[in-house]
């Protein structure tokens, strides 16, 4: 539980660090728009300004005429349309359009210049008023929709990196499960041989058989453990049978080693023969793993059910208890390695569990239903069912 917290707490701070770098970007562009915005504003006011000094007579003169001629040919880049008082058009710079069309095209983007930016008052006498209408220029307009293609630039990013990142990891954890589980079963073959030979020798010294029965189930137990683990470590062979078997005697050694006042019940259609390829080994490994916590969850006194159900491409196992629930926050997050709600544990049995119904046999395994104190339903989805 706390590796996995551990793991959130990551998530959400690299999530807070790339929301605060996006705001930041944001907000220096919106800041960058706006200071040219109102620079080109000031930079149309100018071009107004030397309008109305060219119309004065007493700005004949050729240095004066020449000056103001500058200040209009330098801009090269806002688009301009300057009208009279009764929206007339004058004349127009940096706008694109051919003589078969320039009606059209002026009129179209003064409209746009009248919707967007308040025009600029041009006094040209006492008698004539004319008015400069304008838009920003191209670099201004592709600068505010910069904010939107960066979002969408890191987002996906952000996206690629992602599943590179788990691919990477999922590919890691695979080495690392394969490497866990050949070690193990290698590590546990010393001690079982061990064991056999002290059970012979044991026999040889004349100990109880009673005794003798105890150890053989022990080592028979490791065996099966061990068998686990080897065929976690590779892929397994799935063999088309009945998979009732599986279950009655995985519920048939749970009873046995569990307390009495947990009561184990089977439900499924004794007509019928639910065949599907599986693995013995491996998923009877699932199937007590779900309910030993479902014994935990019933905190040992309570009702776990076992339910067999299927259509003609799948079947269904259902696991159930009474006990005290998963909550919502949990729900999502149950089959990730190393969460556990116990004190103790590595966090490791629902985690194995969907890789062996996931990985191995093609199939699903999720929580279909929880309530608090009221209990919950696990469900595993195996394909390619016969009745």
């Amino acid at each position: 539980m706390k590796l996995y917290r551990k793991k959130k707490i990551w998530k959400s701070l690299l999530l807070t660090i790339a929301g605060l770098i996006g705001a930041t970007s944001l907000l220096y562009t919106n800041w960058l728009a706006k200071n040219i915005a109102e620079k080109e504003r000031n930079r149309v006011a100018e071009w107004a300004e030397a309008t109305r000094q060219l119309s004065m007579p007493q700005n004949d003169t050729l240095q004066n005429i020449n000056f103001l001629l500058d200040i209009i040919q330098l801009n090269t880049d806002i688009p301009i349309i300057q009208t009279d008082s009764a929206l007339r058009i004058i004349k127009s710079i940096n706008i694109s359009f051919t003589e078969k069309n320039k009606d059209q095209v002026l009129t179209r983007k003064l409209k746009q210049m009248i919707r967007e930016k308040e025009p600029i008052r041009i006094e040209v006498s006492e008698k004539e008023i004319q008015y400069l209408y304008y838009r920003d220029s191209e670099v201004l307009r592709k600068l505010k929709f910069f904010p939107i293609a960066q979002i969408i630039i890191i987002s996906l990013f952000a996206m690629i990196s992602y599943f590179a990142f788990s691919a990477s990891r999922r590919a890691e954890q695979n080495q690392v499960w394969m490497g866990m589980s050949k070690e193990t079963a290698h590590q546990l073959g010393t001690p079982i041989s061990s064991l056999m030979a002290w059970k012979e020798l044991l026999k040889m010294e004349g100990v109880r058989p009673e005794l003798i029965v105890e150890l053989e189930k022990d080592i028979n137990r490791l065996m099966k453990i061990t068998d686990r683990f080897s065929k976690i470590g590779s892929a397994p062979e799935l063999i088309n049978t009945d998979i009732v078997t599986v279950i009655t005697s995985t519920v048939s050694y749970l009873r046995n080693r569990t307390s009495p006042k947990v009561k184990f019940i089977l439900k499924y259609d004794h007509s019928r023969a639910y065949k599907v390829p599986h693995n013995q080994i491996l998923l009877g490994w699932v199937i007590e793993n779900l309910c030993k916590n479902a014994v935990d969850a019933t905190g040992g006194e309570g009702i776990i059910t076992i339910e067999l159900t299927g259509t003609e491409d799948q079947l269904f196992i259902d696991v159930s208890d009474n006990g005290k629930g998963i909550s919502k926050s949990q729900s999502k997050t149950i089959f990730a390695p190393g969460f556990t709600t116990k004190t103790r544990g590595w966090g490791l049995g629902l985690s194995l569990a969907k890789r062996i119904i996931e990985n191995y046999h093609k199939g699903k395994i999720f929580l279909k239903h929880s309530e608090i104190n009221a209990g919950s339903t696990f469900r595993i989805v195996l394909n390619n069912y016969l009745r």
